[in-house]
């Protein structure tokens, strides 16, 4: 039974916004990290592993594109794949994918009633209720594979609850600090917690942290690395991923609006579980994917991008995309949101080197700094530079784009909530956001 503190449970008759307004008030908190609670529940939903491969994917950068060119390159080999990613950006339906398609919204219901009735009274974070109701519409859909993205960390992460046949980590850096700490090897171990003992994983962090080399060695892991056993050559003309041991080389998409090392990660997870898939075929498979907010382009002349990134990691590859696209004469004007927890400063150092014109906006939510905050820390990090302050994202990008030039660069990032706006701004329809999309949102 709900404590006396709690609202009701929506009816059998709640609408999905009635199910997750409840769900953000039964938790005292936001991110509680640690699985007793969410375990205990599991357990009663699962009473038996699901009847599904299980693919799981951490890191601080680069989960999303990860599960989207898997699930993209697994779908191509006639598997049916369910995904679990967040946050979302229009639709909460976003967050969970069946074989291509979002989940519906009687699915969700009836999978948050499922979860309800489990859980007893014990108390469970809107992160930690959600992730079991994707498991229950993904065990229902009946899914080959599921390919599952990691929230915040790793071993203390609800999606941990699910042991994974294959364990991935993208990258290892500072992130989430008041949660995870500081330090790249605390920061590493917590993401090797989704590894599981005698089952591969891959790591393409080009200079992953000793403690995921600990924990794969403890854990008697076949650990796969970018740069030791799959390397990247060529250039963004022409990328290629050569797996020696595999005698494999694939060329990888040219200019790719994803990262390359996610795509590395997807092509090894694929390979390491078909290794019956050729080349062509994974090749034809990366080829479309398209993936809303990550480096998407939504305008051009001038051209105007949009991108999630929102730590100095994810900043750093967001300038070297910027600088290889920018026209030459041409001025990079940055409409740029965060929230307050995250580290604005290191994100303003790392696209300082391309950005010409900042355009800096607040985020009416919670946790959203404001325009003026932002303004004084880009100003005291920069000095003297072009900025124009407004009070939304939707202003900032009609400013930028009334002060720019054909030839001109617009770079929309920040935030899942800062792409958002922007891209409703921009009049994109809230699309089907899924991670198999074949279509691109480029016009």
């Amino acid at each position: 039974m709900p404590t006396s503190a709690e609202p009701l449970a929506p009816g059998s008759k709640a609408s999905l916004d009635d199910w997750l307004r409840y769900l953000e008030a039964i938790h005292p908190v936001e991110i509680d990290l640690g699985l007793d609670r969410v375990l205990t529940v599991y357990r009663r939903l699962f009473p038996r592993p699901p009847a599904a491969r299980v693919v799981t994917v951490a890191g601080t950068n680069g989960k999303g594109s990860t599960v989207a060119c898997l699930s993209r390159v697994l779908a191509a080999a006639g598997r049916t794949v369910g995904c679990y990613t967040s946050p979302h950006l229009h639709r909460y339906n976003e967050r969970v994918v069946i074989d291509g398609r979002l989940a519906t919204d009687d699915e969700l219901i009836t999978a948050f009633a499922q979860v309800e009735e489990a859980r007893r009274g014990i108390s469970l974070s809107y992160f930690e209720f959600g992730t079991l109701a994707a498991f229950v519409v993904l065990a229902r859909a009946g899914v080959q594979d599921w390919v599952l993205e990691v929230g915040l960390g790793g071993r203390l992460d609800a999606v941990n609850v699910v042991d994974a046949d294959l364990a991935i980590i993208t990258s290892v850096d500072i992130d989430h600090v008041a949660f995870l700490g500081n330090d790249r090897e605390v920061i590493g171990f917590e993401k090797a917690g989704i590894f599981r003992v005698g089952r591969p994983a891959i790591c393409v962090d080009p200079n992953p942290p000793r403690s995921v080399l600990q924990q794969a060695a403890a854990q008697r892991v076949a650990l796969k690395r970018l740069g030791v056993d799959m390397m990247l050559t060529g250039d963004a003309a022409q990328p290629v991923l050569s797996i020696p041991s595999l005698g494999q080389q694939l060329s990888l998409p040219r200019d790719a609006a994803l990262p390359l090392a996610s795509m590395a990660a997807a092509v090894m997870a694929a390979l390491t579980l078909l290794p019956e898939m050729t080349a062509t075929e994974i090749e034809a498979a990366l080829a479309k994917v398209h993936l809303p907010g990550r480096f998407e382009q939504r305008a051009q002349q001038p051209d105007v991008y949009l991108d999630v990134g929102h730590n100095p990691h994810a900043a750093a590859w967001l300038a070297s995309r910027v600088q290889a696209r920018c026209r030459a004469g041409g001025v990079v004007r940055a409409v740029y949101a965060c929230l307050a927890d995250k580290d604005a400063g290191g994100v303003v150092d790392a696209m300082a080197t391309v950005v010409q014109h900042w355009y800096l906006a607040g985020l009416d939510q919670p946790r959203g700094r404001s325009a003026d905050t932002l303004a004084a820390l880009v100003s005291e990090r920069l000095g003297e530079c072009a900025l124009t302050q407004q009070a939304t994202v939707a202003d900032a990008l009609k400013q930028a784009v009334a002060d720019a030039a054909e030839n001109d660069l617009i770079i929309v990032f920040g935030s899942f909530f800062t792409v958002a706006e922007a891209r409703v701004a921009l009049g994109a329809p809230e699309e089907r956001g899924d991670a198999l999309a074949t279509e691109s949102n480029a016009p």
